[in-house]
């Protein structure tokens, strides 16, 4: 069988990834090429030459990111600090900046025992099972609304507890209801959010407009109606000297932070920006 250089294939690949105007061409040919051999992205050098059945599968998996289908759609996961979640159609795919607000939530925990976690909007449930992973002695409590989000949060959180993390607890419930964890008022040292932000009407990339559920990409009020519902559960969940991370749109560097500051019992407020300086998520304090 005749073999031929990989590196010209993924030259090809990102040649026509950029043609259909994936943002990430380079990046995601060799994400594909990784995927397809089932490597490492970075053990891509040690691989110079493939066979063919190579060359067709990396082909099939490009034309159909060439169709923007997601890149996480055809890998099946996504990746989260650590850890890789399992995603597909039906369930928001996390975002790298995500990260940063991962981060800035394990910092705030690195002085407590035994801390409680709450992550609405849990979607995919990335966020709260990064968290168990970190520390395996946080309780950690995962809520979104959506059946279909639910079902692959569970499914993500059995494969992180069958590979040894603290297990989760995973809630059906909307942040609009005011009753929602009532029983761990008071209790909670961090609640993260990664909410529906995006203003209706907005237009956004296929991989969103054509993949990600609607519901939970936009929001009311310009946005910011289901972030109001956040911060109003995060005031009464947190403990003394607890923490809230919302992340927020990016024409939301005012108005994230500014919701978080009209609550009389938050303080400390700051809004973060990602790695291309754009304004992405909100934290507070209790106190």
């Amino acid at each position: 069988m005749k073999r031929q250089p990989l590196r010209l294939a993924i030259s090809e690949a990102t040649r026509i990834l950029e043609e259909a105007g994936v943002a990430s061409p380079r990046v995601d040919a060799e994400i594909l090429a990784a995927h397809v051999l089932g490597v490492e992205r970075d053990r891509l050098p040690l691989t110079p030459l493939v066979d063919t059945p190579v060359i067709d599968a990396l082909r099939e998996a490009v034309t159909r990111r060439a169709k923007r289908i997601p890149l996480q759609h055809i890998t099946g996961t996504a990746a989260m600090g650590p850890i890789s979640v399992d995603v597909g159609p039906g369930v928001f795919v996390p975002r790298p900046e995500t990260e940063l607000m991962l981060q800035w939530g394990l910092e705030l925990l690195e002085r407590r025992d035994a801390p409680v976690v709450v992550d609405l909007c849990t979607g995919s449930g990335a966020l709260a099972l990064a968290v168990a992973n970190a520390r395996p002695d946080a309780r950690v409590f995962a809520v979104d609304n959506d059946p279909a989000a639910l079902a692959w949060a569970r499914r993500n959180a059995d494969i992180r507890a069958e590979a040894g993390d603290t297990p989760i607890t995973l809630y059906s419930g909307d942040v609009g209801d005011p009753k929602l964890l009532a029983d761990l008022d008071g209790l909670v040292d961090l609640v993260l959010c990664n909410p529906p932000y995006v203003p209706e009407g907005t237009r956004v990339p296929p991989e969103v407009a054509d993949h990600d559920p609607p519901h939970a990409v936009f929001a009311t009020e310009r946005g910011l109606g289901v972030i109001k519902a956040v911060v109003a559960i995060a005031a009464r969940l947190l403990v003394l000297d607890g923490g809230v991370a919302v992340e927020h749109d990016d024409s939301h560097g005012d108005d994230g932070p500014a919701l978080l500051a009209a609550r009389r019992v938050l303080s400390r407020v700051v809004d973060h920006t990602d790695l291309a300086g754009r304004a992405r998520f909100a934290t507070a304090r209790r106190g």
